[in-house]
């Protein structure tokens, strides 16, 4: 299933991210009122070609996870606190012609980019209620829990707390009184950057698929 946002919602965002370097739409996509909403960070140009979030190289990593402890993108939702893929822009000279080319590689959303995105968010995680929010690498992670949490000290852990959303006015974050339960993950696109983590991660996720039983 792919989330249908309220338009109110939809131009809020894209008003206050007027003039940066954000493009294309990705959903979040999976059922109502699953055991598992895992968050990423923002689309990635293979996302915003298709449409699926988690569709490239680190969503392969990540359906490998979810397999892993019997789960897969049919029950599990899929989403992320920036929904337009944030990009930079290089000039770069093209090796076979010499000519000077443009390129657009994906970068990491400010914070300011987070916020703006944050209204809808909220909504997105009241209207699809999971068990469990398991936010992926420091971004989720900081959306979530506060600039001071880091996916370093807590991944793979059982977090029952409060979370941020957005302030009535939409200028900040606020807690929640709702407590919610997360496991924080590393990552998917981390280990293939750095497969020394991959033990790690694989552990994480096997602790997860308990966390999951017991809940």
């Amino acid at each position: 299933m792919i989330i249908k946002y309220p338009q109110e919602l939809l131009d809020e965002a894209d008003k206050r991210i007027t003039g940066r370097k954000l493009t294309g739409f990705t959903p979040g996509q999976g059922p109502m009122h699953p055991d598992l909403m895992l968050v990423g960070e923002a689309p990635g140009r293979h996302e915003e070609q298709v449409n699926i979030p988690f569709s490239g190289a680190s969503g392969q990593e990540l359906m490998r996870f979810l397999a892993s402890i019997g789960y897969s993108r049919a029950n599990t939702y899929i989403t992320s606190v920036v929904r337009r893929r944030p990009y930079s822009i290089k000039r770069v000279r093209d090796k076979k012609t010499g000519k000077v080319v443009e390129k657009t590689p994906n970068r990491t959303p400010t914070k300011a980019e987070v916020l703006a995105f944050a209204p809808l968010f909220d909504w997105e995680l009241a209207t699809v209620q999971p068990q469990i929010i398991v936010p992926l690498g420091n971004t989720a992670l900081k959306r979530l829990l506060g600039p001071h949490a880091n996916i370093g000290d807590l991944h793979g852990q059982k977090i029952v707390q409060p979370i941020q959303q957005a302030t009535p006015d939409h200028t900040g974050y606020q807690w929640t009184k709702k407590k919610y339960l997360l496991v924080p993950m590393y990552h998917p696109a981390a280990v293939l950057y750095a497969r020394r983590l991959m033990s790690t991660v694989e552990e994480d996720w096997q602790k997860l698929g308990k966390i999951i039983k017991s809940n």
